[in-house]
């Protein structure tokens, strides 16, 4: 049984890591690195701070920071994924995927769906560390830009060559196309 840790600390940055059911490539297939830049955007505006990330065809590392105005990092999350398998679901029914569709629906637990829960779009759990030293996030930094070619992931020729990610803005200085980008040096920095 997993036990939800809740996190309640401000002005800090969190390493958060969100998985599809079963490791599907859940994002890939429906081309969904939109809908994560828009969840970005709306964070922004909610006074959190894209530090860094990097979107898997099946998973979503990302570095937040969390200003004395922000909301606690459980909630971010929840509500994010909430958000977001809605979307996946309605681009599934759009492709026609109903194979994918009835596994996703089979998956929910008879608990959920005496909530109403129809599809199981992500994993239950969440992994969220606290940034508590510059070692630990520059460590961080580095494992969610390399991951795109690490292992079994061999999404692109060159780590600074993978769109969905923050790399070139770390390493060339150039900012998103599709968010406001932090540098992790300026988090926490900025009026809010």
């Amino acid at each position: 049984m997993s036990v939800k840790k809740l996190h309640s600390e401000i002005n800090t940055t969190y390493f958060c890591t969100f998985t599809c059911h079963n490791w599907i490539s859940l994002f890939e297939i429906t081309n969904f690195y939109d809908e994560v830049y828009k969840w970005f955007n709306i964070l922004i505006t909610k006074n959190v701070q894209i530090i860094g990330f990097v979107i898997m065809p099946n998973h979503l590392h990302c570095l937040l920071h969390l200003n004395d105005k922000s909301t606690s990092i459980n909630k971010i999350i929840g509500t994010g994924k909430r958000f977001m398998a809605y979307e996946i679901v309605r681009r599934l029914k759009a492709m026609h995927k109903k194979q994918l569709l009835k596994e996703l629906s089979e998956a929910v637990l008879p608990s959920e769906k005496a909530r109403n829960k129809k599809h199981q779009v992500f994993q239950p759990s969440v992994d969220i560390k606290e940034c508590y030293s510059e070692n630990f996030l520059l460590q961080k930094l580095d494992y969610i830009h390399h991951n795109p070619v690490k292992g079994k992931w061999q999404l692109a020729t060159a780590y600074t060559e993978y769109p969905y990610s923050s790399v070139c803005f770390y390493e060339y200085g150039k900012q998103h196309s599709s968010i406001q980008l932090t540098h992790y040096l300026d988090a926490g920095m900025q009026e809010v």
